[in-house]
């Protein structure tokens, strides 16, 4: 079963809804998967560099302060699932076009879901820039990539049209918010759900594949 997840490595939603579909697929031990990241940029307009984190809420939320009781609930939601966030420890929110490329360098080598998990968590507790290239290269060689190989793909300009074309694919197909969880092509589920909304999900698709119509 394909499930190809449309997320942006700074959504929290999207950090949530991984951990979710995760107890989900727990709990279909039979379930076979194949996990794949899309890029969906929530600000593709941000500089290479990143903004300073501040800076930021105050443009999107009106101050820090705002954005800190926006972020209540976010942090429940996300104590919940045993994630701790540490959202004071961003110092910058970063153009997110690196770190989406890293995933896919690293899904070439069967990594994807774990450069993603990595991406996150050091994003939202450990308060790394996932912009910089020196954090990038780090996390890389965290889950067995190579560090050289690393920094040479992304001091390079390889798939970063791949990276823009797969977030405009996923505008075309209507995808306006993100986590976005597609099962086999055939059906969606959107935003960070209970993980018991995704039983339904695996269930049908997994009933639409021929080799378990095959064994049945």
């Amino acid at each position: 079963m394909l499930i190809e997840i449309y997320a942006d490595l700074v959504c929290p939603w999207c950090y949530i809804g991984k951990v979710r579909l995760e107890q989900a697929l727990s709990n279909r031990p039979q379930a076979r998967v194949d996990l794949r990241w899309l890029p969906f940029q929530l600000n593709p307009e941000l500089p290479p560099e990143g903004v300073d984190r501040a800076t930021y809420l105050t443009v999107k939320f009106g101050g820090v302060e705002r954005a800190r009781q926006l972020s209540a609930s976010l942090e429940q939601a996300a104590e919940r699932e045993g994630l701790s966030l540490r959202l004071d420890r961003i110092r910058r929110t970063p153009n997110t076009t690196q770190a989406h490329r890293l995933v896919r360098l690293a899904d070439g080598f069967g990594q994807g879901t774990a450069m993603a998990g990595r991406l996150f968590k050091a994003y939202f507790e450990e308060g790394k820039d996932i912009g910089d290239l020196d954090a990038l290269t780090d996390l890389a060689g965290e889950i067995g990539l190579s560090q050289e190989e690393t920094r040479t793909y992304l001091e390079g300009d390889a798939d970063r049209a791949a990276i823009r074309a797969a977030d405009q694919t996923a505008r075309q197909l209507g995808v306006q918010a993100v986590p976005c969880f597609v099962f086999d092509r055939r059906y969606a589920l959107s935003g960070a759900q209970e993980w018991t909304a995704f039983l339904p999900m695996l269930d049908l698709a997994r009933g639409n594949d021929p080799a378990n119509r095959a064994r049945s």
